[in-house]
């Protein structure tokens, strides 16, 4: 039945639906937050037309459909929010409260590299430009061609890489500063994994078993340590490759086959295991390129023998690679961080396979160069990096 003293009323408060039910958030970094919820079944007696997302702190915003999207929330001020269902005669009472959350600034955190691996983590905010800072330190050194990171909201991840036998995988809590905590495991102490990850789930592609690369997806639940488990087989074998995603839809790009260097990608749905369909290809044919995205557009860097092509896919939809700009300097294995509008890399290989401590950063949604953000710590750490973030592109 049809809520008789809904919230705020049109012109017949009778007939305004209930409220949605289930209601919960998740994000909050940069102040923006995602608002969850199931559309009620009794819609009164007209069809719903819209939902309102509303926060404590008084912002809100509007959709037709879960989730809900509010921006504009106060750093460091908690809030917890309400769902509202509208259809023609009026707006429904309130749902219950979600939990509180706490917005935070984007941070990204750059792990491991060097000749032999390192155990060294620094940070930067990604939405001010500046050099990074001491984080803390991996339980283990770590070094390789695009060694695999992942991230939720709160939680970073560092996977194995080449001088790993026990193929060991760390977390930290990103907006904390602190020592890494130990994981679990990957299923072998391969390297060279490429990786991806939506706010629930962390996948990783194209590992390196003695360079002749690999079919293997493996997968882990971010917020539950763990070994990680079988996804399915790639499109294609290939290693040193990179990987990119939105909240749903996963992209690997590039790397090296059994024979020779690969321009294509391959996409995988990343709730559901199963193996990897082909995307389209790239504009160069490159390996050991470095990935970011926000929700929407991925941009594919760099690449081996200097390269500095940048270039740019739809995730959502199958093609090929257009062109986004170029680097200000070409460089191979380097780290990626990203929120909703800015992605930066910093770090990696130049010429002659010297270590390079810069960052520079692009405006994801607009094509153009590189512009400088800051540096590294230590250029003799930079390359063979890694880099994990609580923003993933804004997701």
């Amino acid at each position: 039945m049809a809520r008789r003293n809904g919230g705020f009323v049109g012109q017949d408060g009778l007939d305004a639906p209930d409220p949605p039910t289930g209601v919960t958030v998740s994000g909050g970094i940069d102040g923006i937050a995602s608002i969850s919820f199931t559309a009620p079944t009794d819609t009164g007696t007209s069809a719903i037309t819209g939902f309102i997302a509303t926060a404590s702190t008084g912002v809100g915003a509007t959709a037709t459909s879960s989730p809900i999207s509010v921006t504009g929330l106060t750093l460091g001020t908690a809030a917890t929010f309400r769902a509202y269902a509208i259809n023609a005669y009026g707006t429904s009472a309130a749902s219950d409260a979600t939990s509180s959350i706490t917005p935070a600034a984007a941070r990204g955190v750059f792990g491991g590299g060097g000749a032999s691996g390192s155990n060294v983590m620094q940070y930067l905010a990604i939405g001010t430009t500046g050099n990074t800072t001491d984080f803390g330190n991996l339980t283990h050194a770590k070094y390789a061609q695009n060694y695999g990171s992942v991230a939720s909201s709160t939680r970073g991840i560092f996977a194995t890489s080449i001088n790993q036998p026990i193929a060991a995988i760390d977390y930290i809590t990103i907006s904390t500063t602190g020592n890494a905590s130990d994981f679990g495991d990957m299923s072998q102490a391969r390297h060279g994994w490429a990786s991806f990850s939506s706010s629930t789930r962390g996948v990783f592609t194209a590992d390196n078993d003695n360079s002749d690369g690999s079919t293997k997806i493996q997968y882990i639940t971010i917020a539950s340590t763990g070994d990680s488990v079988e996804f399915g087989d790639q499109h294609a074998n290939r290693n040193r490759a990179s990987g990119l995603a939105s909240t749903t839809r996963g992209v690997t790009n590039g790397g090296l086959g059994p024979s020779a260097i690969l321009n294509s990608m391959e996409y995988v749905t990343i709730s559901s295991t199963g193996n990897g369909t082909d995307f389209g290809d790239m504009t160069v044919t490159k390996m050991l390129r470095c990935s970011l995205s926000n929700n929407t557009r991925g941009v594919i860097l760099g690449g081996n023998s200097n390269n500095n092509v940048i270039e740019y896919i739809t995730i959502a939809n199958t093609g090929n690679g257009t062109d986004f700009g170029d680097l200000t300097v070409g460089r191979e294995q380097a780290g990626t961080v990203s929120n909703s509008t800015r992605g930066l890399i910093g770090g990696g290989a130049g010429s002659n396979e010297q270590g390079l401590n810069s960052i520079e950063y692009i405006t994801i949604g607009t094509t153009g160069n590189t512009t400088d953000f800051g540096d590294l710590l230590n250029a003799s750490l930079s390359s063979k990096m890694s880099a994990t973030c609580n923003s993933h592109g804004g997701i």
